[in-house]
């Protein structure tokens, strides 16, 4: 039997003030990146009602409007290891990430889950003139990737059979399992073509805050630097737990 829980947010039940804006808020989450006319059709609600909704949750920093479009704001506290805010995570993060990249040489990324995406936070690109990036609060997968899959592997088993079912993970539930025992994740021409991926959780007491993860060029990602870097990833998530123990 299919109960509210069960519902996704377009399909709450409630109807006051309140809950239509919560559900705004919650598809947003859920689709990590989506337009003021796609929110209105998801809700059945009128396109100005939506913008009323929009405006506010933006200016309580909870949603972002980019180009047109709307994700979750960077002060809106997501994902496992909840107290981390995410200007704190990415302030704390930065350092680390800036060192990561200069010893690697090439681009470091931390990104955390939201609903069924995979949002970057914050990277440091590589200094070399071919490079990969990605973008910066764009929204991917959740599943698809190196940090996609170490994102998935600690999300909570609903979301995890939600995202296996919809075939946008590429991994069968041993692979997530594999993920957790070893803790760094290598992918190659997954999310990004002829590119490599490494990822690593960034994990607390209370849970996963994001993973930590490099992007390079494949024909630079030789196996010597794959050894190298998967140590070095390892390395940064452990220096960004410290930093955040230390602010608390």
């Amino acid at each position: 039997m299919t109960t509210a829980r069960d519902r996704p947010p377009e399909e709450a039940p409630e109807d006051t003030s309140f809950a239509r804006g919560l559900r705004v808020f919650l598809t947003i989450a859920d689709r990590g990146l989506v337009r003021a006319d796609e929110l209105a059709v998801l809700l059945e609600t009128p396109l100005s009602t939506v913008y009323r909704y929009l405006r506010t949750l933006t200016e309580f920093g909870f949603v972002d409007r980019v180009e047109g479009t709307y994700r979750i704001g960077p002060r809106l506290l997501v994902g496992g290891g909840s107290t981390v805010s995410t200007d704190e995570l990415i302030r704390r993060a930065d350092p680390v990430i800036t060192m990561l990249a200069a010893e690697s040489g090439e681009t470091a990324v931390i990104s955390r889950r939201v609903g069924l995406s995979v949002v970057c936070l914050h990277q440091q690109p590589s200094d070399q003139p071919l490079r990969v990036v990605l973008e910066v609060g764009g929204a991917t997968p959740l599943g698809v990737g190196a940090i996609g899959r170490v994102l998935l592997a600690w999300a909570p088993p609903d979301v995890q059979d939600e995202v296996l079912a919809g075939g946008t993970a590429s991994d069968e539930r041993i692979d997530l399992s594999a993920v957790v025992d070893e803790h760094i994740v290598v992918t190659e021409h997954e999310l990004v073509p002829s590119a490599v991926m490494l990822a690593a959780p960034v994990l607390r007491d209370d849970g996963i805050v994001a993973a930590v993860g490099l992007l390079a060029p494949s024909g630079r990602a030789t196996a010597a630097w794959r050894v190298r870097s998967a140590g070095l990833v390892g390395d940064a998530a452990k220096s960004i737990v410290r930093a955040l123990r230390s602010a608390s």
